[in-house]
């Protein structure tokens, strides 16, 4: 273990780690489900409506974080074929029920458990606190904003201004440089074992496997946790 290990700087992820992603969207895509009145074609219910739509945007997710789509056509892509695959004629999906969904989700405020506690903490024992994420700066400040998370973080850098994206070391080192960290005293925290772990760890930067699902894995992490509470017990 690593707990006489010494760190100045903290980098987080957000969606996923401290903003509650899931909660978020499912709130947004049950407001969009009402307003565009899909529950009309009698083939689909909300929570397969959000089932679907959650599969296609991981999937889609997956190729932007590879590199294969971009932005664009991330945006522009989901919902077609969200809807397309439950039965809804390419003809009939709404045209600005994408623009919709980005525009309102931003503005929901779900956190996960402890958040604002642990940062609190954190904050008061002397760390300085950063983030990290792949998500598009416009809607990354709006989340922070809304969700009273943005004074807790002296940088804030996303794959968007730096031009790399988690795992890249690149990002890492991006963020290092803007925060005037070094890698030796610094830590991540997020929920993905690739972003996150791997692309820090190939970094030089110790990492917490954010796993409140408990996922089994074999990776190899510095540290774990199920809750952001048991940060508290690393720091």
């Amino acid at each position: 273990m690593h707990f006489l290990k010494t760190y100045r700087h903290l980098f987080f992820d957000l969606d996923h780690t401290l903003w509650d992603f899931e909660a978020n969207a499912d709130e947004t895509l049950r407001h969009l489900y009402v307003l565009h009145d899909l529950g009309r074609y009698g083939t689909f219910t909300v929570e397969e409506f959000i089932r679907v739509y959650s599969d296609i945007n991981h999937a889609l997710w997956r190729l932007y974080q590879g590199g294969k789509i971009d932005q664009r056509q991330l945006r522009e892509v989901r919902f077609v074929r969200t809807l397309s695959k439950l039965g809804v004629p390419e003809l009939e999906v709404p045209t600005t029920i994408s623009k919709e969904f980005t525009d309102i989700l931003p503005h929901k405020t779900a956190v996960f458990p402890y958040t604002y506690e642990v940062l609190d903490y954190l904050r008061e024992k002397g760390y300085t606190l950063h983030l990290i994420t792949n998500g598009f700066k416009d809607i990354q400040h709006i989340k922070l904003n809304a969700s009273n998370l943005i004074n807790y973080f002296q940088e804030v850098v996303t794959s968007e201004c730096c031009g790399h994206l988690k795992p890249d070391a690149r990002i890492y080192q991006h963020a290092l440089e803007r925060s005037g960290a070094r890698a030796s005293e610094s830590l991540m925290v997020g929920d993905n074992l690739e972003c996150d772990v791997l692309g820090a760890c190939n970094a030089g930067l110790d990492q917490v496997y954010f796993n409140p699902e408990k996922r089994r894995h074999f990776a190899q992490t510095t540290y774990e946790i199920s809750c952001l509470s048991e940060l508290k017990d690393i720091l």
